[in-house]
């Protein structure tokens, strides 16, 4: 019975890992913006380790599959074990941290291919604590199930995999695109609400946290708050560090939020949308931008709308104005920039810069700029 329980919980651990690595390996900036999001000041304090975000998610990554090969192959057996067990307990907190104290929506466990909430991905890393224990508890029973010879070869045959796969991501953007922007989303209609979709939003209730005179405190929600009339009540007072919002009802959000393109203070959106054609030069952040592909993009740009002017292109970033006001000059860009939300550019592109292309309001393709290339090697079909 232990030998089955083991067993079955090794294919678990073993396949789970293994399946999470490759979706995070798949998309490697995105899940390095995750953890920027934990080391900000806000959840764990740790902004010196967010110049490293990157190095750290192809790490782990890696780490994450290779533990997941070598349970599953029942090599470095010792290692793998105590290796899985400090991920879960590091995971585990992290999770918990952030669901408890609500800092951050999406652990991105599963990239954008499976969001989960933070509770539910706590819940999911509690199921794997103790799969990882049970482990433990029975790690006499994990032995190799193939020749030497064969575990090794499977061995760097998943090692090469992934260096192989994540240098191709990083050069050029996820092989498969899970993410709010992916080609084939309509922009204007996954930026429409439920009210104009005649769907039923999501509820939330605000809840207060009032302290008494005598320093004790009690939580109440909105609704209570109104119907047993504690606002009446001098002698409890409201804390604005305990008022929070929380959701208590599921219904339907848009994929796509905060976003706007407003130039000069003007709201284009509709118009760098909804164009028959229009191209989005992204780069979510000037000062860390590779300055020769943007100025290169910016160049063909320039050359293409010279030459066909029925395409529309708009830049897009976070950054400052003085920061594009320099960038235009310096490269005598013909075309608008937009100051926008950093973290929704960071969701349209991956690649700092990049460029989208849209028809019709449709996104139809993401050049990573390796890629990018509009003038001499790209197949899209400009209009005069």
């Amino acid at each position: 019975m232990k030998n089955l329980v083991t067993q079955i919980s090794r294919v678990l651990v073993g396949g789970l890992f293994i399946f999470s690595g490759v979706i995070k390996m798949n998309d490697p900036v995105g899940f390095a913006f995750k953890l920027e999001e934990y080391f900000g000041e806000d959840v764990l304090n740790l902004p010196f380790l967010q110049p490293w975000a990157l190095h750290l998610a192809v790490f782990l990554v890696v780490l994450e599959v290779m533990l997941g090969v070598f349970l599953l192959l029942g090599c470095f057996k010792r290692f793998t074990l105590w290796s899985l067990a400090g991920m879960m307990a590091f995971f585990t907190f992290l999770t918990f941290y952030s669901a408890y104290f609500n800092k951050v929506t999406d652990c991105g466990c599963f990239g954008d291919a499976i969001p989960l909430t933070p509770w539910e991905s706590f819940s999911k890393d509690l199921v794997l604590s103790v799969l990882i224990a049970t482990l433990i508890w029975g790690h006499l029973h994990i032995r190799p199930w193939l020749p030497v010879r064969w575990n090794q070869a499977k061995m760097v045959g998943a090692l090469l995999f992934s260096a192989l796969f994540t240098t191709h991501v990083l050069s050029h953007g996820p092989v498969w695109d899970f993410r709010a922007y992916k080609p084939g989303t309509d922009v204007l209609v996954a930026m429409k609400s439920a009210e104009e979709l005649g769907l039923e939003p999501p509820k939330y209730e605000t809840y207060f946290t009032l302290e008494a005179q005598d320093g004790s405190r009690v939580e109440v929600s909105g609704t209570a708050y109104i119907d047993e009339k504690w606002y009446e009540r001098s002698d409890y007072s409201i804390l604005e560090d305990g008022t929070y919002s929380k959701k208590i009802a599921e219904g339907y959000e848009p994929p796509i939020h905060d976003f706007a393109i407003v130039i000069n203070g003007e709201d284009r959106t509709e118009e760098f949308v909804g164009a028959p054609q229009v191209l989005w030069l992204i780069a979510y952040d000037l000062s860390k931008a590779n300055s020769e592909e943007l100025e290169r993009l910016i160049g063909e740009l320039n050359i293409l709308i010279a030459k066909k002017s029925g395409v529309k292109v708009v830049g897009m970033t976070s950054s400052s104005d003085e920061e594009i006001a320099n960038l235009v000059t310096k490269t005598d860009c013909r075309f608008p920039w937009a100051v926008m939300d950093g973290t929704a550019l960071k969701t349209v592109q991956r690649s700092n810069p990049g460029v989208t292309l849209l028809e019709a309001g449709i996104i139809q393709k993401h050049w990573h700029y390796n890629d990018a290339i509009f003038l001499k090697e790209s197949n899209v079909v400009w209009p005069e």
